[in-house]
């Protein structure tokens, strides 16, 4: 049986990659990672496994944030209001 190598994901890189692990996605934007979902970390080798992608997935955010000039904030997202299509 041989290992399904996960799709590259790095962070900060893009508007479009995903990772997911279990029902826990990883959106990747240019100035965030959005994090939703859940998964469940079971003692056992499938739940180490998910535990070590992870650890590494968010190893890589943490290298990538401290490989950058970081602002104190960023700014609150521009909202636009736009009208209803079906009204």
């Amino acid at each position: 049986m041989s290992k399904k190598k996960p799709a590259a994901f790095t962070p900060f890189a893009n508007e479009a990659d995903v990772a997911g692990i279990g029902d826990l996605m990883l959106e990747n934007r240019v100035d965030r990672i959005t994090i939703s979902g859940d998964v469940d970390l079971t003692a056992d080798v499938p739940g180490l496994d998910k535990a070590r992608r992870l650890h590494a997935l968010l190893g890589e955010i943490v290298a990538a944030l401290e490989a950058r000039e970081l602002p104190d904030a960023l700014p609150p997202p521009e909202v636009k209001t736009i009208d209803n299509p079906f009204a």
